[in-house]
């Protein structure tokens, strides 16, 4: 199936590495104009932004904390400034501040959650704005715009020592549903996506080595996830080929969320 994203515009929060940054490519190959959003890593957003331009894409690097209103706003309004309108959110922006609950900061709680939780509320809200008032784009989408959500498996596994991260992903997930309940009647579609283990350069301690071969266990499916198993589901969701697909969560993990230490114990 060839997937065809041409004239339409899709913003990626949190853009400059990792998921984003493969989420990114995968939809200027598609061929949606992409803005990529960054916080503190201008250099490999501009890099990025420059590779799809010169590949004969379009995109920009448009800096902006997800959690502050005022940089979200201004955010979106580069975005149609730029490009006209606005067809794909992805909510990426995301972060970890990891501890046992008994030494965990009280800013260490309130960051993960303003970033992962909040900044997603206000991109949605923002998207959701846009949408409305840009009205229908028969033309490049069937839905009126779409919006993912980036979840995790911990949405659903709990995770001693990441608590403010594993509520924030649980939280994510409600968020989703609620909007998706709401404003379905639109033509809005929203979804999310869970990655479970996926290699990037962020998380190379625990992907490589011995490290490696335990989290394997944990994988039914026997190998480790790359970023484009996620950045497919990506443009796939945001596609029309995914028209009738509405207020879920895709995982992504290998069968990580089967709980496959009760393989042989049920």
């Amino acid at each position: 199936m060839h997937i065809s994203l041409e004239h339409q515009v899709a913003l990626v929060t949190g853009a400059s590495s990792g998921l984003g940054a493969g989420a990114a490519l995968a939809l200027a190959n598609a061929g949606a104009s992409v803005v990529i959003n960054y916080n503190r890593h201008a250099e490999p957003a501009e890099a990025l932004a420059e590779r799809i331009r010169q590949d004969g894409g379009k995109a920009i690097a448009v800096h902006g904390d997800v959690s502050k209103e005022d940089d979200v706003e201004a955010l979106f309004a580069r975005t149609v400034d730029t490009f006209g309108a606005l067809d794909i959110l992805l909510a990426n922006s995301g972060l970890q501040r990891d501890a046992a609950t008994v030494d965990m900061t009280l800013a260490d709680w309130n960051q993960v959650l303003e970033v992962n939780l909040t900044g997603q509320f206000l991109s949605a809200r923002a998207a959701l704005r846009q949408f409305n008032r840009q009205g229908p784009r028969p033309w490049v989408s069937k839905a009126l715009g779409k919006i993912i959500h980036m979840s995790s498996v911990h949405q659903l596994i709990p995770w001693a020592g990441h608590a403010n991260y594993a509520a924030s992903k649980g939280a994510v997930d409600l968020l989703m549903r609620s909007i998706a309940q709401e404003v379905g009647c639109q033509r809005i579609r929203v979804n999310a996506i869970a990655p479970g283990a996926v290699r990037t350069s962020i998380n190379q301690d625990t992907t490589t080595g011995d490290k490696a071969s335990r989290l394997l266990e944990l994988i039914p499916y026997g190998r480790l996830g790359e970023v484009e198993d996620v950045a497919n589901a990506v443009v796939w969701l945001a596609s029309d080929a995914a028209d009738y697909v509405h207020g879920t969560t895709l995982f992504i993990d290998g069968g990580m969320s089967l709980y496959p230490g009760f393989k042989d114990n049920g």
